[in-house]
């Protein structure tokens, strides 16, 4: 679990979370331009008020314990469905996106992968 290799994913990891959940508040990277129905869907979950503070939130809470090493198995965790929803959502509505959401999904799945012992009690 401490090899450099793991270290460089988690704290990979942490930082593209960090810095996508910050921006959902601050919009200091610009978003590209989205098909019509990815945009659609964006603009709806934006008019909610809720979704995408919440997920920005998640995002900052789980990329500060990945990089403080905080809380890491728990954090991988809470981050699977965001990571999922990420995926799909580039999946089905924005595929020139889907590189982004492949990288944060395989990076989560390798830290789940190198933490395992850490939720075999899970299934116990």
């Amino acid at each position: 679990m401490n090899s450099k290799f793991t270290l460089i994913v988690r704290i990979l990891l942490g930082l593209i979370l960090v810095v996508f959940g910050l921006n959902k508040f601050l919009n200091f990277i610009p978003l590209p331009e989205l098909p019509e129905n990815a945009g659609n869907f964006m603009t709806s979950l934006g008019e909610t008020g809720y979704v995408l503070p919440i997920v920005g939130v998640l995002e900052i809470c789980i990329g500060a314990m990945l990089l403080l090493k905080k809380w890491v198995a728990f954090a991988l965790i809470l981050l699977v469905p965001i990571s999922l929803n990420i995926l799909l959502f580039h999946l089905f509505l924005d595929l020139p996106g889907l590189s982004v959401a492949l990288m944060i999904a395989l990076l989560n799945a390798i830290l789940i992968y190198k933490h395992w012992k850490q939720y075999t009690p899970l299934f116990n």
